[in-house]
């Protein structure tokens, strides 16, 4: 029974193959024009994400060059600079992470190794020195009657074993934690205390001593306990740790590009209308180059598995598969390769995400910048930075905004408008395209969203699926529109879903639908319009998240 589903999915994957060929590997198109169009979206994505842009990781060459590549054409094409002393650039303050593998720990008489008996967890802020700190065991969180008082644990490296989500509130005056990973999470381990992690530097949150937390393997435990673990009760003191872990902090560049189009109006052009898109991506593959079309075939042979059973898309391309779904995925590589040459690659591209929203908000700016009469209201750009990260970039611009806040009367963020078709996701079409956060803080909003299409005939079907109150994906909370939103500041969130090529080295301009780019481009030109010729602000008729709380979905 298995051979035949091979068979079908080879000559689908074939099929697929052979009709997206239809946009070359390399493409070099000729100059934009003021109207926004599929082929000058396709002129300027071709550059964004090709190679030469090393996957435009924040902190990195590759973030430099792809946001040095937006700040030309937004000079050339005549904004105005709004980001630091005169220029179309803001700092924002990222800085790269590592353990330092000189860092010295003991355990009364016991020299430690980091990376065999430690991981250190702790990732960014001010570590709480272990330095004469004793370790006691609290007891095992599965069972919360038997975990030791807290003022017990005061100034001591905290022990568990079970799950630890919270166990820092339970114990809020420990120096530290430590706790005991399964055997399976060792490798992971290693690689986490090998990377580095590209950080936000904030002087508020930096200055607050935080514990640090230690995953200790079973087989080291009692190293730092003097018994192993078996034989502990809640409340045995273990042995004092001396030393200190430090870890190394270097500076990497990053920068938002902000750009401003002045609006008509002498009174209202001090207002803002505040449009968005991340130019960040993921860098280059650390485990170096992979066959670019042999993976992308895989996932699509995979997500198609998944699709059928859950008419859903899964977490994560080639992910969520039962191991007798995974038993049935084959993928004929010589008949992948008569169709073109092994691609041996590394570079997370981003075409979609977010190429396709930095290069549409280019396509909006040569628009209105060339349009015979402007909004009264001026035009914000911003090209975010780090959103991959932790939405950086964004987060950095609204607590640190080069226009007053409060004169941003709403923002449009764009992330991932490039696909959308019903080869993506299921329900796809020419006119699909998902709304976010589009009422929860302006029903007025929302409704214009809906009006615009509507008057401009774009045509779109609007989901509102993924804007459900506790939806999982939690889009709301995942891109860069949030950070506007917590200030208050009314939000919609456009994009054309996820696809198989969500995250991966097959993300690349060749799959991009340019018609569906320009679409949603003019859809969101026309509300910016709209919007920013209003005679009033858009209405705020819900509760606002405040600056400081947590998203909630």
């Amino acid at each position: 029974m298995r051979f035949p589903t091979l068979l079908f999915a080879s000559l689908a994957v074939s099929a697929n193959l052979s009709a997206q060929a239809a946009s070359p590997i390399k493409y070099e198109g000729p100059p934009t024009h003021p109207a926004i169009t599929a082929a000058d979206a396709m002129t300027r994505l071709y550059i964004f994400a090709d190679d030469s842009m090393m996957g435009r990781e924040a902190g990195a060459e590759g973030g430099l060059r792809g946001t040095a590549y937006i700040e030309r054409e937004v000079r050339r094409l005549g904004l105005i600079p709004a980001g630091d002393n005169g220029t179309f650039f803001q700092a924002v303050p990222l800085y790269n992470l590592s353990f330092d593998t000189t860092s010295t720990l003991s355990a009364g008489d016991t020299p430690l190794v980091g990376g065999r008996d430690y991981y250190p967890l702790s990732a960014g802020g001010s570590p709480r020195s272990l330095n004469g700190a004793q370790v006691i065991f609290a007891g095992s969180t599965a069972d919360s009657k038997s975990l030791i008082a807290a003022d017990r644990t005061v100034g001591k490296v905290v022990l568990v074993i079970g799950p630890t989500p919270g166990i820092a509130r339970h114990y809020p005056d420990a120096a530290g934690f430590i706790i005991v990973p399964s055997e399976i999470a060792i490798p992971q381990l290693k690689r986490v205390i090998a990377n580095v992690s590209t950080l936000m530097r904030d002087e508020e949150a930096d200055s607050v001593k935080r514990p640090l937390t230690l995953a200790v393997p079973t087989a080291y435990v009692a190293s730092f306990l003097g018994v192993p673990i078996q034989n502990a009760r809640p409340g045995t003191i273990g042995k004092t740790l001396s030393g200190e872990i430090r870890y190394n902090k270097i500076d990497a560049p990053a920068r938002n590009v902000v750009g401003i189009i002045p609006g008509s109006d002498a009174k209202l052009k001090k207002e803002y209308v505040a449009l968005g898109a991340h130019n960040d991506h993921l860098g280059t593959r650390r485990l170096g180059p992979v066959d670019t079309d042999s993976l992308r075939a895989y996932n699509q042979m995979a997500e198609r598995l998944y699709v059928a059973r859950t008419h859903e898309l899964s977490d994560f391309p080639g992910t969520g598969l039962t191991s007798a779904e995974r038993a049935t995925i084959h993928v004929n590589v010589d008949s992948l390769h008569r169709l073109r040459p092994a691609r041996l690659d590394s570079v997370y591209n981003g075409a979609d995400d977010d190429g396709s929203g930095s290069v549409g908000l280019l396509e909006i700016a040569e628009k209105f910048i060339n349009a015979r009469v402007r909004p009264k209201r001026s035009l914000l750009f911003v090209w975010h930075t780090g959103e991959e990260l932790n939405l950086y970039g964004s987060a950095f611009f609204t607590d640190h905004p080069t226009v007053p806040l409060d004169s941003i009367v709403g923002q449009l963020n764009i992330d991932m408008i490039g696909r959308g078709e019903a080869n993506d996701l299921p329900g796809g079409s020419p006119g699909y395209l998902q709304l976010i956060g589009s009422r929860r803080l302006s029903t007025e909003l929302g409704d214009l969203v809906e009006k615009m299409n509507m008057e401009g005939r774009h045509g779109f079907m609007f989901d509102y699926a993924f804007d459900a109150a506790g939806h999982p994906e939690q889009y709301y909370c995942r891109s860069d529109h949030y950070e506007y939103a917590r200030y208050g500041i009314p939000i919609v969130f456009l994009s054309t879903g996820s696809h198989v090529d969500y995250h991966q080295i097959s993300d690349e301009a060749q799959y991009i639908n340019y018609t569906h780019l320009a679409r949603v481009a003019n859809l969101v030109a026309d509300l910016a319009s709209h919007v920013g010729n209003l005679d009033h602000r858009l209405v705020v008729d819900h509760p606002k998240p405040g600056p400081k709380g947590d998203c909630v979905q």
